[in-house]
């Protein structure tokens, strides 16, 4: 049974995403959750990094919108269909989320490269960091790990997703990659694969997260189709309501 550690609001600062709009969190510290009592937060909006789980609080703003994708109807178009050909040679590796100097390398590749490409703060990361964000135990906690086993040198881990898996519930928590491979669309295929992968062990959906339309860096979610959208924030004891988008919502392939 979940034990809960802390629970806080915060105060209003400058948004992430639309910087003409505050932002708050609602978050709580929690140990021990149960994989059935994730699905509970998970169908209603919150996200879980670590012993951390959150959920937009904003009083102004309802544009965070969490998105899943049911498994059974997705059909990639044709761009995400080629990125899963462009990735299909690698070797694929699902389990337990681990840290190794392998893994801590490739993330500081992929976030300098977006430090340059997109103007984001430095984020310094050592082991400690890696395994509270990332590998922190839990029993929904997976990874996914995309191997070349071509590359020049030797066998190569080249993209590495963080997820969760509930009973009825595949989360696509975070991805990063070798920058060096982006010709392949290693984020789009890493989604596809997800959802096949989800697919395979029964499970009908797979959430995204927050699609935000107006960010660049979170509107892509809105064009694996089709899929759904949370209903408001609903509360504990509330019956979740995700309704179809309609294919207007969205950005076109």
């Amino acid at each position: 049974m979940a034990n809960i550690l802390g629970h806080s609001v915060e105060p209003p600062s400058p948004c992430s995403y639309l910087p003409d709009q505050l932002a708050s969190l609602e978050q709580l510290v929690m140990q021990d959750v149960t994989a059935e009592e994730y699905e509970r937060m998970l169908v209603r909006g919150w996200r879980r990094f670590g012993p951390l789980y959150f959920r937009p609080a904003c009083q102004a703003c309802n544009r965070c919108i969490s998105l899943r994708i049911p498994t059974d109807t997705f059909q990639p178009n044709r761009s995400q269909r080629r990125a899963r050909a462009a990735c299909a040679h690698f070797r694929v590796e699902v389990g337990r989320p681990r840290v190794d100097e392998d893994r801590l390398a490739l993330y500081r590749a992929w976030h300098a490269e977006r430090e340059q490409s997109r103007e984001w703060d430095a984020a310094p990361i050592g082991m400690r960091e890696y395994f509270l964000q990332f590998a922190f135990p839990h029993p929904s906690a997976r990874e996914v790990a995309y191997y070349d086993d071509t590359a020049e040198g030797g066998t190569k881990l080249v993209g590495l997703g963080i997820c969760d898996e509930t009973p009825h519930a595949w989360s696509a928590v975070y991805f990063f990659f070798d920058p060096t491979y982006a010709r392949c669309s290693p984020g789009s295929a890493n989604v596809v694969f997800q959802v096949e992968l989800a697919r395979a062990r029964g499970i009908p959906h797979v959430y995204l997260g927050y699609r935000v339309q107006e960010c660049a860096s979170l509107r892509y979610k809105g064009t694996f189709r089709p899929h759904e959208l949370l209903e408001g924030r609903p509360a504990p004891e509330e019956p979740p309501r995700w309704l179809p988008a309609e294919p207007s919502e969205e950005p076109q392939p």
